[in-house]
């Protein structure tokens, strides 16, 4: 049946419209059948508007409107009123107001829907995934979707007024596998051959700098073949940035520039900068994290000058095997039960640590002193120089690791965390958390493999003064590579390249590939540099989680309109799915079974 073309949005209505005759068309969200006056509230994605059916104004609209049903859509013609004193809802826009209906049509029935069309509701997601055009359809849902249109728009308009060029990259690429695994896709015309999907446009990025784009950005879907969890996604959108002739100082202004327009448009917030800065080892030792949280402090303490001279074999085996000991103080937690310490005792076990000291600091003659398993093993000094490291005071509650350093801080970074969801320390009114972390190690050591692996990318530059390590002592070797954390998430991150030929051997040759690979896998890359490429560098943030973080959500599930399960499943389409064999045999596969 035709509609009648609407002449406002249901968020659009207000007091000065009264007397107007309106069109209004939408979905039947809530009715309500009050002695024969038949309430509507007709919702689109702008708002709601009640509509009244009522026998006395319009006895056969109102016989019509019996028929109405939660989701059906309907378009309506009628002349607006103020509502009667006492009946406003000043929790809508449109509160003060309702629309007698005149006319009425029907445009399409529905059945009754698996879930109400309504925030805050308590069902599986599963189920809300599976109807994911009715899930959709709620408020919250498309807040979410509004704000990620919105931070699409600033970006655009950030890189086109600061002189970047937006250039689309090719989604079908060469497989070039250095990180996760890739999504291949077979050619019909070359048979036994393969495109890639990007795990990234990085190497095409670099070519536009060697091509004299001086400044690109992209707004670009990337493919990893990964684990799944909440905030990660088979596909996944990214801000693409590069830039030519810059330096590491120039990356982060314009990075804050974005970071503030973000703020003040989408939160009404005036984001201070420059934005904090930590080096890698800065962040592990203080917070045993690339990624730190720095909405609260509960800041981790080395503990290696205060147990130097120990005899206890816990602290002595670490320090001479190059370990660590390192500590947090739990302020006002030292009336703990034993069953509470188990509890995180068997937390960090779980996270590979053979076990977890705690110590109570407690009130004593002399002023402080500590209750604990092991104090009879530590000196008087010991003793005096950790309540003093950890400004400890009686009810505090010290908890220790040791260990090899990096796993170690690891495992204490984590108890950090969950310390603090047990202090209640994270307050949902916590400032913004910005952090930019530096100064990464150039190459990890994997020890199932017995090679190193580039942490970032192998594209990313190391410090001009450590190359020559390169040869004698990778591990040693620092990136000019950065990351931007927000609230404890890495939503972007970047580095300086290498933009030399000779360099860029060198880097491939300490991970261990061959001239050979090298040359099958990036000759075009490395061909493209012979020809007077430019310093570069640039960054890629993370769309969807920089989407969830601002929309306050706790998986880019929800800020993603057609998003997989993680499993990797769409249960609205029921992908992955077979196929014909037809097509099949055209891709020259076969399916063993």
């Amino acid at each position: 049946m035709k509609f009648m073309k609407r002449t406002h949005t249901c968020g659009e209505l207000r007091e000065s419209n009264i007397g107007e005759s309106v069109v209004l068309n939408g979905w039947a969200a809530i009715r309500r059948d009050l002695g024969g006056v038949i309430f509507i509230e007709l919702r689109d994605r702008f708002g709601l508007t009640q509509v009244v059916f009522e026998p006395s104004y319009n006895s056969e609209t109102h016989e019509l409107g019996k028929k109405l049903r939660s989701e059906f859509v309907i378009s309506v013609e009628g002349k607006v009123r103020k509502r009667p004193e006492g009946t406003e809802n000043f929790a809508l826009p449109t509160g003060s107001i309702d629309v007698m209906v005149d006319h009425l049509v029907i445009l399409n029935y529905a059945e009754t829907p698996p879930f109400p069309i309504e925030d805050n509701i308590d069902v599986h997601e599963d189920l809300r995934l599976k109807y994911r055009y009715l899930d959709l359809r709620r408020p919250e849902m498309q807040k979410n979707l509004l704000l990620r249109h919105k931070m699409y728009l600033l970006t655009r308009q950030y890189f086109d007024q600061n002189g970047f060029v937006e250039v689309e990259t090719p989604i079908l690429m060469k497989s070039t596998p250095e990180g996760a695994r890739d999504f291949l896709v077979p050619s019909r015309l070359h048979k036994g051959k393969f495109y890639a999907l990007p795990q990234s446009p990085q190497t095409y990025k670099q070519i536009l700098m060697v091509s004299g784009l001086d400044r690109y950005f992209q707004i670009v879907k990337c493919f990893r073949d990964e684990d799944l969890r909440a905030d990660r996604q088979y596909e996944f959108t990214q801000i693409d940035v590069e830039m030519s002739f810059v330096d590491v100082e120039d990356i982060f202004e314009m990075v804050e520039g974005l970071m503030k327009v973000f703020y003040k448009e989408v939160l009404s917030i005036e984001l201070e900068t420059p934005i904090k800065r930590l080096t890698f080892d800065e962040a592990m030792e203080k917070y045993g994290s690339d990624k730190p949280d720095l909405r609260f402090d509960l800041e981790m303490v080395t503990l290696n000058k205060v147990f130097e001279k120990s005899d206890f074999r816990v602290f002595r085996e670490a320090l001479d095997g190059n370990g660590i000991v390192t500590g947090i103080v739990a302020k006002g937690c030292g009336d703990y039960t034993r069953n509470q310490l188990d509890v995180i005792t068997d937390y960090v076990k779980k996270l590979g640590a053979g076990g977890l000291i705690w110590m109570r600091v407690k009130e004593s003659s002399s002023g402080r002193d500590l209750e604990a398993p092991i104090a009879k093993f530590l000196t008087d000094d010991e003793k005096k120089d950790l309540i003093s490291a950890f400004n400890a005071v009686p009810g505090d509650l010290l908890l220790l690791l040791s260990g090899n350093k990096l796993k170690t801080l690891n495992i204490m970074g984590h108890l950090r965390l969950e310390m603090a969801k047990r202090m209640n320390l994270i307050k949902p009114d916590s400032k913004p958390a910005l952090l930019w972390v530096t100064d990464f190690p150039l190459f990890e050591w994997d020890d199932e493999s017995k090679r190193f692996y580039a942490m970032h990318h192998p594209f990313t530059s190391p410090k001009v003064a450590d190359i020559p390590l390169m040869d004698t002592e990778p591990a040693q070797v620092k990136a000019r590579a950065y990351d931007l954390v927000l609230n404890g998430n890495e939503i972007a991150g970047g580095s300086i390249r290498i933009h030399e030929s000779n360099l860029q051997a060198k880097m491939f040759k300490t991970l261990g590939i061959t001239e050979e690979e090298a040359q099958e896998k990036f000759g075009f890359l490395m061909g493209a540099f012979k020809y007077g490429a430019p310093p570069h560098g640039g960054i890629a943030f993370g769309f969807d989680r920089l989407a969830m973080l601002f929309a306050g959500k706790h998986s880019i599930r929800d800020v993603i309109a057609f998003p997989k399960t993680s499993s990797g499943f769409s249960l609205m389409d029921e992908s992955p799915s077979l196929v014909d064999e037809t097509q099949l045999k055209e891709l020259h596969i076969k399916i063993k079974q």
